[in-house]
This record gives C-alpha cells, sequence and structure tokens, in this order.
C-alpha cells in the first residue's frame, strides 16, 4: 500500500468538469452561493450541492452563512496557488477551453487571483521589487526586505498591522497567463486592497478582470519601475 499524500484523490476532484468551474469560479475571491456556482458549472442545484461537500470534505471549499444564505469560498490561499498553477500548466500546453479575445487579453493584463493581483500588472510588481532590492529570494521562500519594510510605509501600507496576521507575508504565486510569478500572501493582498482604495483600480463585474484607470495605471507604472 502506498503512503503519502493522494494527489490522484485531490487529482480526480479537481478534474470533474463541473467541480472544475466550481473551483474557476471562486477564484474570483469572491463567496459565492450553490444557486450561483451552479449556474458557473452548468450542472442542477441538486448536482452542484453534491460536488460542493465532496470539495468541502478534501478541505478545498469552506462555508460561510449569512442570515438564510450559504456562501461558498476557497479554503485558503494555498489553494488559489495550485488552481492558477494548474491554469498555467494547461495554458503552456495549449490546453484551451475557449478562443483568445478582448477579454482574454483585459485578464492577462490585470485580474484578481484569490485575493491578489495577477496578470502583466501583478508580474511587473513582483519584478520591480525585486529588481529594486524591496524583495529577495531565498530558494522558494520570499521575503520582504528593509528597503520594502520602508518602500510600504512611503506608500501610505500599514506594514505592521499586516505582519499580526497569521498568513505569510510574502508567498510566490506562478502566473498562469505568462507563467511567471507574482506577489501573494498578505503583502500582495494589502497591495491590491490598496490599489482599490485609493482609486487606481477596481473590480469589473461577474469577472476576474481588475480595471486599472488611466491616470491609475500610470501611477502604477511610475510606482512599479522596470
Amino acid at each position: 500500500m502506498k503512503e503519502g499524500p493522494d494527489i490522484a484523490l485531490l487529482g480526480s476532484l479537481i478534474g470533474d468538469p463541473a467541480r472544475a468551474n466550481i473551483l474557476t469560479a471562486l477564484m474570483s475571491g469572491k463567496a459565492l452561493t450553490a444557486s450561483e456556482l451552479a449556474s458557473e458549472a452548468g450542472v442542477t442545484v441538486q448536482t452542484t450541492s453534491s460536488h460542493l461537500k465532496k470539495l468541502q470534505d478534501a478541505k478545498l471549499l469552506k462555508q460561510r452563512k449569512q442570515g438564510r444564505h450559504r456562501y461558498f469560498e476557497l479554503a485558503n490561499e494555498d489553494v488559489g496557488g495550485v488552481l492558477e498553477a494548474m491554469m498555467g500548466l494547461a495554458a503552456k500546453q495549449g490546453l484551451l477551453r475557449t478562443r483568445t479575445g478582448p477579454k482574454d487579453q483585459a485578464l492577462r493584463k490585470a485580474r484578481i487571483c484569490y485575493n491578489h493581483l495577477a496578470g502583466d500588472l501583478g508580474v511587473r510588481l513582483y519584478d520591480s521589487m525585486i529588481a529594486n532590492g524591496q524583495l529577495k529570494e531565498l530558494d522558494d521562500d520570499v521575503q520582504l526586505t528593509s528597503m520594502g519594510e520602508q518602500f510600504m510605509v512611503d506608500n501610505g501600507i500599514d506594514i505592521a498591522a499586516i505582519s499580526l496576521t497569521r498568513r505569510p507575508l510574502c508567498k510566490s504565486c506562478l502566473d498562469w497567463s505568462s507563467r511567471r510569478t507574482h506577489l501573494a500572501g498578505a503583502l500582495g493582498t494589502a497591495f491590491l486592497h490598496h490599489f482599490f482604495q485609493i482609486g487606481w483600480a477596481s473590480r469589473k463585474d461577474n469577472s476576474r478582470i481588475i480595471k486599472f484607470t488611466q491616470k491609475g495605471e500610470k501611477q502604477f507604472l511610475k510606482m512599479f519601475p522596470l
């Protein structure tokens, strides 16, 4: 009998088309109801409930209740990272379900990956911070440097408050569209929220697309030079 992590079980859970659609929909970072997920999966609500139970049992999803409604979301950032990496591999191998088009271009430029910025702009943020000594890579680990801490303070981001969370401060995440690294972890989330709060960017309804204003994008490129 083989011992160790059961990747076959994980693969079978993610590999079902309906469950794959459910998980992909939750990569938006939003909590969705069973009815909303049924629409995304293309199956009945009853069938969706069965899929949701399997995903919850495997701790890939978590559930929260608000009043009479139940909402579902990805269990944690690790699940989002695995899904993003799988998307990257699928794209690299040419395993695409739709033709490229304007929506794909917008997704490739800037999108939400569970709770942080991904796409070309997300990769630029990471590359810029590495090049300017604000982040450093140690093997598979990413760390914020003292220069990076000062960079956060200079841009009005409370690094002390972020550091109090139980989540890792910095994590690397493989970007599915560029197959390069973008920044995840508590710091990646803080940056995205900061861009929203100062009006540089906003979420496109019912989509993973992050839309930067013309002024916001100009300021973003200035903040993260290459």
